[in-house]
């Protein structure tokens, strides 16, 4: 396809329908629609072309086991909800509790059994927490935010295990080859982790705001917590108490996902170290995690849960990404018709005038403020790793450092925006305004974003 001006077109369509909006989803698709039209400018064929680019999406191999993944991953969360593998591992630890450091403390111990998924950690932790609050000396925002610093922001940082690692490596993976650039996109995944600076600044904000920073609780907001809480963890209804529900596989899995990288490596010839970089990892991570499904689902029906309960549960919980795999198939045509347009090419033909030590902070900013308004990281990283992987394939600035940037913008959004999934779900689960909860951590995130933007621009003099 020609190299000109009409490979913006997508992007430009995407981005402020997606604020206008305040929906992902629809930019994506007049992005798709458009772009089929300039590939194929013909009524009929235009809507062809954008069916064969959606069907092309749908049947690659890779993006086929990425989809797999987060059903099963998100359904086997499901199992173990209804099991009472989380709910035996809070009630546990909350009969300890006594005071607001104990709470904060078992708040951040408990994202070594909910790091899956942010939704998994909210839906779990947040309301045992937030029977706690009458126990201790700490506000209902304040709960909110240590457990929103401790979901999103660890999560993106951790490469096996969770409901993230699938989509983020396919992100990578198709921006890197509509550039034309030959690289292993888990092993681009694991080098961007420590570029990823706003999730770290904002774990380190969060965990001093919470132990080291003291700050009068209004009584307007003790009232507010006091009028809420009502439930112990005691009366959580029918669900069963049972934290081995909860290790057993999350033990599982990750065990099964570090071995079988290993011995797929190993069994081509590698050495240890090297068996991990030349190892198939998407492919260990699909068959540790049906492995543990299996093991997992036998575990359960010997402790006597109903088989016909266990499938119930995991449909419903792998429906539940439903709208995520939407949002993956959209995104994946989209790569691949723009790609078609020249994308990359007129990146690179036009974006000289950009310092190259300014790439990485300018490309945070751009995404930060696209993430806040859309509220979406995973919509955000679709948008922008195409763009990002371009001006860095085009500039010669460090590929880790860019999807390090692109993965802290869309981070920033999760974190921030009044419009997330996180924000609205957290909120929702602790009894607060959406607004008044988003404003309230608004600050701190602009803080961590100010470093992180002068972080990028520090580390950009050198990479």
């Amino acid at each position: 396809m020609v190299n000109n001006w009409t490979a913006l077109i997508p992007f430009l369509l995407v981005i402020p329908i997606a604020i206008y909006t305040r929906q992902v989803l629809p930019g994506l698709i007049a992005g798709l629609l458009a772009g089929s039209f300039l590939v194929a400018p013909h009524p009929i064929q235009g809507m062809q072309a954008m069916i064969t680019y959606l069907v092309q999406a749908l049947i690659d191999e890779n993006n086929i086991k990425i989809i797999l993944f987060l059903y099963v991953f998100s359904g086997m969360i499901g199992m173990i909800k209804f099991t009472g593998g989380i709910n035996g591992f809070v009630v546990k630890a909350s009969e300890r509790i006594s005071t607001k450091r104990e709470a904060l403390i078992l708040t951040y111990i408990s994202t070594i059994g909910t790091f899956s998924a942010p939704t998994f950690r909210f839906v779990t932790i947040a309301p045992i927490m937030k029977a706690l609050l009458k126990k201790v000396n700490m506000s209902t925002k304040e709960l909110g935010f240590v457990i929103e610093t401790t979901a999103t922001p660890v999560i993106v940082l951790i490469p096996v295990a969770t409901a993230f690692v699938g989509y983020m490596v396919s992100v990578i993976q198709v921006a890197t080859e509509s550039s034309g650039i030959e690289i292993d996109p888990y092993q681009l995944f694991i080098q961007s982790i420590p570029f990823n600076f706003f999730a770290i600044v904002i774990i380190l904000l969060g965990f001093y705001l919470s132990f080291f920073h003291h700050k009068k609780i209004r009584s307007e907001s003790r009232d507010h917590v006091k009028g809420e809480v009502q439930q112990c963890p005691q009366d959580m209804g029918p669900i069963p108490s049972k934290p081995l529900n909860l290790f057993v596989p999350i033990i599982l899995v990750i065990s099964l996902t570090i071995f079988l990288t290993w011995w797929d490596g190993a069994s081509q010839g590698y050495g240890i170290f090297e068996a991990f970089i030349n190892a198939d990892v998407l492919e260990a991570m699909i068959v540790g995690l049906m492995m543990t499904f299996l093991l997992t689902t036998c575990f359960y029906l010997i402790q006597r849960f109903k088989l016909g309960d266990l499938v119930t549960h995991f449909i419903e919980g792998g429906n539940e990404l439903m709208n995520v795999i939407v949002l993956l198939s959209i995104v994946w045509g989209l790569s691949s018709v723009t790609s078609d347009l020249g994308f990359s090419e007129f990146v690179t033909s036009y974006t000289d005038w950009i310092p190259d030590s300014l790439i990485a902070p300018l490309l945070f900013i751009f995404g930060a403020a696209i993430s806040y308004f859309i509220g979406s990281a995973w919509g955000t990283w679709g948008i922008l790793m195409p763009l990002g992987i371009s001006l860095a394939a085009s500039a010669g600035v460090s590929l880790p450092l860019i999807v390090g940037t692109v993965f802290a913008s869309g981070s920033f959004g999760a974190f921030a925006s009044p419009l997330s999934d996180d924000t609205n779900t957290l909120a929702n689960i602790l009894g607060l305004t959406v607004m008044d909860y988003a404003n309230f951590k608004l600050r701190p995130a602009l803080i961590a974003a100010s470093i992180t933007t002068g972080l990028y621009f520090i580390f950009g003099q050198f990479f």
